[in-house]
């Protein structure tokens, strides 16, 4: 079973996203902010994992982003980023001109489909695999 770290601060968007995905077969776990899914991610390296921009800080999500690509362990595991940030206050924070090395991307609200669709592209139409 192809497992996937849910890293978001909003516990509704959490839940929402675990029962979407459970439905689908894959197994969740989730982290609140970006060092909590830094430990997780070192302690058992997920099969993708779907990363929020803002949590305990604006750009949170982007260093989570950088920490993984730089990490001999889990540089190739997939990350869809999501987040609201191009339609709020702090748009003009986000990094447009650098480099983020993330695989997808998805603009809240999520649409259950869209989020499946991109899973399965990046892991496989099965989620057995």
């Amino acid at each position: 079973m192809k497992r996937i770290l849910v890293v978001d601060d909003d516990p509704d968007f959490v839940e929402i996203t675990r029962l979407v995905l459970t439905a689908k077969g894959y197994e969740v776990d989730t982290a609140s902010d970006g060092n909590m899914a830094l430990r997780k991610l070192r302690e058992s390296p997920p099969d993708l994992v779907l990363l929020d921009v803002m949590m305990s800080s604006v750009l949170d999500g982007v260093h989570v982003a950088h920490a993984i690509e730089e990490d001999e362990r889990l540089h190739g595991v997939p990350v869809i980023m999501v987040s609201s940030i191009t339609g709020s206050p702090n748009a003009d924070l986000f990094p447009t001109d650098e480099y983020l090395p993330i695989d997808s991307w998805l603009s809240k609200p999520v649409q259950p489909d869209a989020l499946v669709k991109k899973v399965e592209a990046l892991l496989g139409a099965s989620s057995t695999g």
